[in-house]
């Protein structure tokens, strides 16, 4: 996947989604996480397309949609979506070395935007860590430390844009995930119980209709997923990753 997708993976996506279906639709916290997995499992965006495309045909031959009903979720596009990129794979052995193009030799976002969104997530990790430090208990002060220290390490993580040469934007998004990684790390771990079974609660309602259609793997990954997004709107704590700028 070359620079330029990897950080429009998201809204190109969505957008595809919106068009199939002919309206915009609010994205759900299950249609997060699909995403998420997709892009972790490094599917091209093109490929998800065309799952979605396959999914969408598969949909108008079945009885749902000739009772009126619509698809609304990318949960039902999942084994489309694996197909696709397992045909993908396929194809792709033995077809020779990939030609880079131009286009991902350039940097996707200018210097003063990457600086607001570092520093936009440095205020608000600051913001998340004072509420916590009200609360008596002492698992949330320990939070608070944590997300204090993770604007630390991004304040540092500033004096990159100042230097001279093209950015390393692998580099800068390894340490963005680092940091991300721990603080997933300690709300997992420092999260009240009540909360973390109001999210599973959440979760299981959401992915009810779909579970039948996915295996063990896909539904392990997608809770994963679901329940870290979750905790970190729950504590009010940004996402760090430049994949979430756009």
């Amino acid at each position: 996947m070359d620079t330029f997708n990897y950080f429009n993976y998201f809204t190109e996506i969505e957008e595809y989604f919106w068009r199939k279906r002919g309206a915009h639709l609010l994205v759900s916290p299950l249609d997060w996480a699909i995403l998420e997995t997709w892009q972790k499992a490094d599917i091209p965006v093109n490929v998800v397309q065309k799952g979605i495309d396959r999914a969408f045909e598969s949909w108008e031959r079945s009885r749902r949609a000739a009772g009126g009903r619509q698809l609304k979720s990318l949960a039902y596009c999942v084994d489309a979506v694996l197909d696709a990129a397992t045909e993908a794979q396929e194809a792709a052995v033995g077809s020779g070395p990939e030609i880079k193009s131009s286009r991902a030799n350039a940097e996707p976002f200018s210097r003063e935007e990457l600086r607001r969104y570092f520093e936009r997530n440095v205020k608000r990790l600051r913001a998340a860590a004072e509420k916590q430090k009200t609360a008596a208990d002492t698992r949330r002060h320990n939070l608070a430390r944590r997300f204090l220290d993770a604007a630390a390490k991004l304040e540092e993580a500033l004096l990159v844009l100042d230097a001279p040469g093209q950015l390393d934007l692998e580099d800068l998004e390894r340490r963005l995930t680092v940091l991300e990684e721990k603080l997933s790390a300690a709300l997992s771990a420092d999260a009240d119980e009540e909360s973390l079974l109001a999210i599973r609660r959440e979760m299981d309602r959401s992915m009810a209709p779909y579970r039948r259609k996915m295996t063990a793997e896909q539904i392990a990954q997608l809770e994963r997923q679901y329940i870290q997004k979750r905790l970190f709107e729950y504590f009010e704590v940004p996402r760090l990753s430049l994949f979430y700028l756009t």
